[in-house]
């Protein structure tokens, strides 16, 4: 069976390249085979999106209210399809898939909340004054506005909340943008599913013809096509920092440039103070470990480096981390690409000069496995290696053993910007000291006695730090605010 494209209101297989998806579990291929979309298909899904933005923008935001929550029955009456799909391609268990289904429907139902609840066109009315002198004064009117068709990479580690219908897409429709979906290849077939039902509805409610169109493709040429298509106003993006890059790089070489929203790489430093580990060492091991490993380590959120300074505490700590990391499994990873490029990184840290293997878990016989992985090693060779702060994707730590806690400062200065910046301690007033102002220099969120996996979708989280952990530190991807990279102030003066 051939998957095609979906482009408006019309399915399209222009093209001669096919790909299939893999279930990374067994290295088996699915049978579907899934059309690439051609240039002419690219420019079609645009001219359709350029077309549709001057109506979608102009509904009330309760049209889109009611356009979102209609997506959300159709994707409960079909939970059960979806979540098999999703599934057999990530090889990701049922648990995940529910959690991260839910999560799905609680992001599209906050930004429906949102619209129903706040008219996002407030307008900001400075009265005239004609009588005002040395110069009358005219009245203005501010108000907002969608920038525009918006293109959505999938992501490859979350096919629902972070892909097709996930944070990106909600929040481009909620601010009444066109979307344009460049589907990931490694879970096509959940993509395809949603994307179907997502254009179902907006046939339904007679919204204009390309305000939902979704492309295949496995090369680098679609996505290309699409940043740089004229018609397209902006780029949503989670993934690695060398794809960000260049993605953001390709909208720059444009005549008119445009804004890249990229959710990108983080090593998401962990410290840990030997105060905290006089009452809590197992407790902050164990939760660790599990941080490290759940789902192989998938996470932009996952720890990446552990600081500790030397002391008693310490020694105890890593003892009881080394016994308990040792009895985490393996799993499949959520495809082979990722699990090739896990394995290799973490070698290629393991293998640097004063690094050492600390602990491993456990082996099991399925395919693309992430194994985890501690490395080891002291704070000068930490901070004078760039290597090994750079992010490892997959489930392996390094541990970073400093001689005090100036070192450790010295270290944190020198670091990249981070999604998150973790703090366990127990001292007073922790956030009058230099390692917490540290901390939100260097990252958009810090964890006081907590791991960074489990982002909470709230108006409060602040997912996205300072380069190159994102492209605009000012933004966030998850939260009903993330709707603000989509909009865009309009004054109209009388």
């Amino acid at each position: 069976m051939k998957i095609p494209n979906l482009i408006g209101y019309h399915t399209s297989s222009e093209g001669t390249i096919t790909f299939q998806t893999v279930n990374p579990i067994t290295d088996q291929f699915h049978p579907e085979l899934f059309v690439e979309a051609t240039q002419a298909e690219v420019d079609r899904s645009a001219t359709l999106a350029k077309g549709a933005y001057r109506t979608f923008s102009r509904t009330s935001p309760m049209e889109r209210a009611q356009f979102l929550r209609a997506i959300i029955t159709e994707l409960e009456l079909n939970k059960s399809l979806l979540t098999v799909t999703y599934s057999r391609e990530s090889g990701l268990k049922e648990q995940r898939a529910e959690v991260e289904f839910t999560r799905t429907i609680f992001q599209l139902t906050s930004f429906a909340d949102l619209l129903s609840q706040e008219n996002l066109e407030i307008k900001h009315i400075d009265l005239a004054d004609p009588n005002r002198t040395p110069t009358p004064k005219p009245q203005l009117i501010k108000y907002k506005l969608g920038i525009g068709p918006i293109v959505i990479f999938g992501a490859s580690n979350f096919p629902f909340a972070y892909s097709t219908v996930g944070g990106d897409t909600a929040a481009a429709l909620a601010a009444g943008c066109p979307v344009i979906v460049k589907s990931h290849p490694f879970h096509a077939h959940t993509s395809f599913l949603v994307a179907k039902l997502v254009v179902k509805v907006a046939e339904e409610h007679k919204l204009p013809e390309g305000v939902f169109s979704h492309l295949n493709a496995t090369g680098y040429e679609v996505g290309q096509r699409l940043v740089q298509h004229p018609f397209v106003q902006g780029v949503g993006f989670t993934g690695s920092i060398k794809g960000g890059l260049a993605i953001q790089q390709l909208a720059q070489q444009r005549a008119v440039p445009i804004p890249v929203f990229a959710e990108m790489g983080s090593l998401n430093p962990v410290v840990i103070l030997p105060s905290a580990l006089k009452k809590e060492s197992d407790n902050i091991a164990t939760k660790l470990a599990l941080s490290i490993t759940q789902s192989s380590g998938q996470f932009c959120t996952k720890p990446g480096a552990l600081f500790l300074v030397q002391a008693v505490e310490t020694t105890h700590f890593l003892e009881t981390f080394k016994t308990i990391f040792e009895q985490q499994a393996s799993y499949s990873m959520v495809h082979p690409t990722i699990a090739r490029i896990y394995t290799q990184r973490a070698k290629q840290v393991i293998d640097q000069t004063n690094v050492h293997l600390f602990a491993q878990g456990t082996v099991t016989k399925t395919c693309n496995l992430g194994i985890p992985q501690l490395s080891i090693t002291d704070g000068h060779t930490f901070d004078t290696n760039k290597l090994l702060q750079e992010e490892v994707f997959g489930p392996h730590a390094l541990l970073v053993i400093c001689k005090d806690q100036l070192e450790l400062e010295q270290i944190l200065e020198n670091i990249d910007g981070q999604l998150t910046f973790s703090l366990f301690h127990n001292e007073e007033n922790i956030e009058a000291q230099n390692l917490f102002f540290l901390a939100q220099e260097k990252a958009g969120r810090v964890i006081l006695n907590g791991v960074p996996t489990g982002v909470e979708v709230s108006p409060a989280m602040q997912h996205g730090g300072p380069f190159p952990s994102s492209s605009d530190s000012r933004f966030t991807a998850v939260g009903t605010d993330s709707i603000q990279r989509f909009l865009r102030g309009v004054t109209v003066q009388k």
